[in-house]
């Protein structure tokens, strides 16, 4: 079975293209073949930064021919008096078949004419000839450009393309303006090691000829291998290599044949901050840095003064490429110590009169003016979680300082060392420990995957400064909208709920967000009035996905803890973001084990009825609302007396939220209710006596309130 090979030979694509590209095609490849009834072996993604290339293995020669069933006209247009009119002969002559082959069918919308067509499968080469400037033209990424006169748009100009059926050229052109660029067997080999053009005489030879011509085309290959020249690289200087996994994708998309160079840079650095050296190494010069095999117990990493990068060249120049490269980092690492030591010459509360200077947000004034918001909302925090006169002490310093390092020399060069520096700076300074930490984790986390912040001086800080900027952008009204959220609100928003849920932090957010967007309007009188709904369901929103694709929780079971349009369960969640967590949890603990099979009927059924009724949802204690007197069998005195021994369960369970006792409790209640409902003595709910009637609801109704303390058992699939 054939063997289809493309190569699109480029200029230098950009590596962040390479590696979306590679996706797009794995997706877009298969698809469209399957599309065109063609299936295959095998499709393999090749990139380089001069090449994109797929192999499809295991083609069939043609589309295998098949029937298709194709709707006409209505019947009763298509023929008259039995007999076919223009409507029927038009489209039996635009599908090329006889007037006999029409069929007529019924259809939920009357009788149609149809007609099974039989479709002659065309050859694969004609398929694919016109696939390829699909393929090509379809792939999406930033900053696409033109060239020459023609308005054809893609990362970089398309210098060559190679198109082989086995070992045939499949004639395609890719039109450009005045040029065309026609496909041939003849792509490009290493701009140094090979810079002759080399030929490719079957389509399965292509990664076999490419590495004969120093091009490895296999990404996964290339990561491979430079992870493994980077490790031996480091063993012979006696180190470890810190390999980020972002910077080894990037690099492995900038090289086609790689070759790890070990550089050294003077030891008067290394009393530069880690931090520094690595930033400066990783995010600007693309170098793996090299550390100390210390202890795993070491809480600090060590540098070695030693750097790993991959090189594109001449393997033999590894010297020369060395020595280049040593170069470049002495002069960004003497502009680091510069920095740092010009930094520390001034305490970090003397940096806070030019954070007037920075805007955070034009109609929301300077940074320092957010530091003042981030300030009055840990007060709140504080006082919520009633800490004491050290905490609080250290929370509101932190929160003085936590944008302080903004305005230093190094995170201006170098922005990436935010709240690093800060912390820094701030332990240099003789500020508490506490401070220092706080203000390296109120950042935290910074993206997905990233770590909370571990002391209650940095959560309280970094849950204001997320707070403050939530209710302040939606109260300018710039709500994020589908893939769009320039400020990281749903990003700022996680964070809240997952620090909560982290460090068991009892916030009522519900009161908190009131409060901030009350301070909030009274200085912007123009805020929207549904500001506080809007952020009340944004955050129940994230606490839906959050359980859902963080916590593994089964959507019936987070619709149970969230309710549906129910204002009881939706502000509960708000007013106590540990237990709408711990429910959650719970009920999928208890879907696991089976107890909630166990109790679901006798729930479910209860909470059915009851809604005939109108007790209030929260009350528990029967006293007043069911009366003895009007019991007519001694199921409804069972099922009364169980009531009561599941008040102090229930209530008990709320205040400690271990909800085992309530679910124990619901099981023990079990057999009365089903007795009440099917017993011997069994009664019938909705009695001609209206009193009787309301007394039983009311039964009903306290056994669903108990379990509404857990969830809404209406919402759980059973």
């Amino acid at each position: 079975m054939p063997t289809f090979l493309l190569e699109v030979g480029t200029e230098e694509l950009p590596a962040t293209f390479v590696r979306e590209a590679i996706a797009q095609w794995q997706q877009l490849i298969p698809a469209t073949l399957q599309e065109q009834y063609l299936t295959s072996d095998s499709v393999n993604v090749y990139a380089t930064p001069r090449r994109l290339a797929v192999a499809i293995a295991g083609l069939p020669t043609k589309q295998p021919d098949r029937e298709e069933e194709i709707k006409g006209p209505p019947a009763k247009a298509a023929f008259k008096d039995g007999q076919p009119t223009k409507a029927a002969q038009g489209f039996a002559k635009k599908q090329e078949v006889a007037l006999e082959d029409l069929e007529i069918r019924p259809t939920e919308k009357g009788d149609f004419v149809f007609v099974l067509k039989k479709i002659a499968g065309r050859s694969t080469a004609e398929i694919l000839t016109e696939l390829v400037p699909q393929w090509i033209n379809k792939l999406e990424g930033k900053r696409f450009m033109r060239w020459a006169d023609g308005d054809m748009r893609f990362p970089r100009p398309i210098r060559w393309l190679v198109a082989l059926l086995d070992d045939a050229v499949l004639p395609i052109n890719l039109v450009n303006g005045s040029q065309t660029i026609k496909s041939d067997r003849l792509s490009q080999g290493h701009r140094v090691l090979h810079p002759q053009p080399i030929q490719i005489n079957q389509a399965t030879d292509y990664p076999d000829t490419l590495r004969k011509a120093y091009i490895e085309v296999d990404s996964q290959q290339r990561k491979t291998k430079i992870k493994e020249q980077i490790t031996a690289t480091a063993d012979r200087v006696k180190g470890i290599a810190e390999i980020d996994p972002d910077l080894l994708e990037e690099v492995t998309n900038l090289v086609e044949w790689p070759t790890a160079v070990v550089g050294k840079f003077d030891d008067e650095f290394l009393i530069l901050p880690t931090e520094v050296t690595t930033t400066v190494m990783v995010a600007h010069q693309r170098y793996f840095p090299v550390l100390k095999p210390n202890p795993k117990e070491a809480k600090q990493k060590e540098l070695l003064p030693h750097f790993i990068t991959i090189a594109n060249g001449d393997p033999a120049k590894s010297e020369i490429i060395a020595r280049g490269n040593e170069r470049v980092i002495r002069a960004r690492l003497a502009d680091g110590e510069y920095f740092y030591k010009a930094d520390l010459a001034e305490p970090l509360e003397s940096y806070l009169p030019q954070l007037e200077k920075v805007t955070f947000q034009a109609k929301l004034g300077s940074v320092r003016s957010k530091v003042d918001r981030i300030i009055k909302v840990a007060n709140l925090i504080s006082e919520q979680l009633q800490l004491n006169k050290e905490e609080k002490e250290n929370i509101q310093r932190a929160a003085l300082l936590c944008k302080a390092d903004l305005v230093t020399q190094m995170v201006y060069e170098f922005p990436e060392l935010q709240g690093i520096m800060g912390e820094k700076y701030a332990r240099a300074g003789g500020e508490p420990e506490a401070v220092a930490m706080a203000i390296f984790e109120h950042y935290l986390p910074r993206g997905a995957g990233d770590s909370l912040p571990e002391t209650t001086v940095g959560q309280v800080v970094g849950l204001a400064d997320k707070i403050d900027t939530l209710v302040s952008i939606f109260g300018l009204g710039m709500l994020p909208t589908g893939s769009s959220d320039p400020f990281a609100l749903r990003r700022a928003a996680n964070a809240v709920i997952n620090i909560s849920w982290d460090a068991n932090l009892g916030i009522n957010l519900h009161q908190l967000l009131a409060e901030v967007a009350a301070d909030f309007s009274s200085s912007y009188p123009d805020t929207s009035p549904e500001l506080l709904s809007q952020l009340y369901e944004f955050f129940l929103q994230r606490i839906r996905i959050l359980l859902q694709e963080e916590k593994g929780i089964d959507y019936d079971l987070v619709n149970a803890v969230l309710g549906d349009s129910d204002r009881e369960y939706t502000e509960r969640a708000l007013k106590d973001l540990l237990d709408v967590g711990d429910r959650a949890n719970f009920l999928q603990t208890i879907r696991k084990n089976g107890m909630l099979d166990n109790i679901y009927e006798t729930v479910n059924r209860s909470t059915r009825l009851a809604a005939q009724g109108d007790l209030d949802t929260e009350r528990l204690e029967p006293e007043g609302v069911v009366g003895p007197a009007l019991f007519e069998k001694s199921c409804e005195e069972a099922f009364y007396n169980a009531i009561v021994e599941l008040v102090p369960q229930t209530k008990a369970s709320r205040e400690t939220r271990d909800y085992q006792q309530l679910v124990d409790g619901l099981a023990k209640i079990a057999p009365a209710v089903s007795n009440f409902f099917d017993g011997p003595e069994s009664v019938l709910v909705m009695d001609k006596n209206p009193a009787i009637k309301e007394n039983r609801l009311n039964l009903l109704g306290l056994l669903r309130n108990h379990a509404r303390v857990l969830g809404d058992f209406g919402q759980i699939v059973n």
